[in-house]
């Protein structure tokens, strides 16, 4: 069995319509929506299919409201769950693709697909664990040359993006995992409002077993990066990073340090084997 959840807080009834319909095509199992808005009007998608199941929810944050729906996962005995943001949506069997290589990679606990703009170009969301530097100096560094230059190796480019391969840091905007995995580690951590929740549960996630990048399968996100253009988002971005450098550590983080140069190990090699067979994948 395979569930899903999508936390939606006055989400537009358009962006929750069509990843829906594309739940509903795939064989996701059950849909959970959790409901943080006001007021109870997106109740209405129930309406769409039995599989989905609407549960309306005080806002304790983004990472709570997918915990209600991985909770009842858990109690399900599911095999897979995929946390979905209300901006993705895709035009294959993406599950089932990500499902069977679960199947045959039983070390893997996470994977994410390949993530593109609705243009069709690459959204570079496999990174490495951050340092203080990369996610304040990134923002706030305004220099164009360092930032590209920073973003390329924080952002793994050298990767081509078309391996498979183990990836330290993978965006939450779609995370499909094994429920046994998500038991084991406890879902996210619920101190986090908004923000960081993603990072820190990929990083337990691979204190367990493996989180990897699977392109042979993508999906289409909006990428609204909310945090960039409305202060009140910057300040809960601002505080969960906080909150999870306090966590983890600041300047000194040794599994940081070990992953990462894995990692970049790796990338290395994949990127070199590339250029000498000329073609990835």
């Amino acid at each position: 069995m395979t569930t899903g959840s999508i936390v939606a807080f006055h989400t537009a009834i358009a962006d929750l319509h069509r990843l829906v319909n594309c739940v509903l095509q795939s064989d996701i199992d059950i849909l959970y929506i959790i409901d943080h808005s006001s007021n109870d009007s997106l109740r209405e998608l129930k309406a769409m299919s039995e599989r989905i199941v609407y549960i309306y929810s005080d806002n304790l944050g983004y990472g709570s409201g997918h915990n209600i729906a991985i909770r009842k996962s858990i109690e399900k005995s599911a095999d897979y769950h995929v946390v979905l943001n209300p901006d993705i949506y895709w035009n294959e069997d993406v599950i089932k693709g990500l499902a069977r290589f679960m199947e045959s990679h039983a070390d893997c606990g996470l994977v994410m697909p390949k993530v593109l703009y609705p243009s069709g170009s690459i959204q570079y969301l496999c990174k490495l664990l951050p340092t203080p530097m990369d996610l304040f100096g990134r923002r706030f560094i305004p220099l164009k040359s360092y930032q590209m230059k920073h973003n390329a190796r924080f952002e793994l480019h050298d990767s081509g993006y078309d391996r498979i391969i183990e990836v330290p840091s993978l965006s939450g905007c779609f995370m499909f995992m094994r429920v046994d995995v998500l038991k084991k580690v406890g879902g996210f951590d619920e101190r986090f409002f908004m923000y960081a929740e993603d990072l820190d549960l990929c990083r337990r996630i691979g204190e367990v077993s493996k989180t990897m990048y699977y392109p042979v399968v993508s999906i289409y996100h909006e990428y609204e990066k909310g945090s960039y253009k409305n202060k009140k988002l910057l300040k809960y971005h601002i505080c969960s990073v906080i909150k999870y450098f306090n966590k983890w550590g600041w300047i000194f983080d040794k599994k940081r340090t070990l992953k990462n140069k894995e990692c970049l190990e790796t990338v290395s090699y994949t990127h070199l084997r590339a250029h000498e067979t000329g073609a990835y994948l």
